[in-house]
């Protein structure tokens, strides 16, 4: 797909568009079947910005080993598991800020319903803990990435 250099910022974002758009649409047939947006919890915030943290944390050693930091040595299934950890939580958080992203959308729209007020801040504090896991599942996998040695002979595309 991208000759394995892993995702791409622009993937993400066409993620994030695809993710909002579908997601508009639909709670713009649920909303105009007089419904209101569903609630948001300020504790799911805290929860996706933790899952965050802990994929930066599960990348740390890897970044050591492949600087030579690292004391003990690295299973490479383990260095595996967490690119592929990292992946899924760069897409997981595009896919969930297209998700509440659509949803700040209607509820700016109708800031004049009650409560509406209040639940723009949770949905703005859950786009923005979103965003924070997409970065942390790029920046992890940016650590888990092996760089061609210095070979001369080797080509780096093989």
């Amino acid at each position: 797909m991208n000759e394995g250099r892993g995702l791409r910022w622009a993937q993400l974002a066409a993620i994030v568009a695809v993710v909002g758009l579908l997601s508009w649409v639909g709670w713009r047939l649920y909303l105009n079947n007089g419904h209101l947006l569903g609630p948001a919890s300020w504790v799911s915030a805290v929860m996706i910005v933790a899952m965050a943290f802990l994929v930066v944390a599960a990348g740390l050693p890897v970044r050591r080993f492949l600087r030579g930091e690292a004391r003990k040595s690295l299973s490479p299934i383990r260095a595996a598991r967490t690119l592929v950890l990292a992946q899924a939580a760069a897409l997981t958080g595009a896919g969930v800020l297209g998700w509440y992203a659509a949803q700040v959308a209607h509820a700016l729209a109708e800031l004049d319903l009650p409560g509406y007020r209040s639940l723009l801040w949770k949905l703005l504090a859950l786009c923005f803990a979103s965003a924070v896991l997409m970065t942390a599942g790029m920046v992890t996998q940016r650590m888990c990435r092996v760089d061609p040695s210095g070979d001369p002979d080797r080509d780096p595309h093989s």
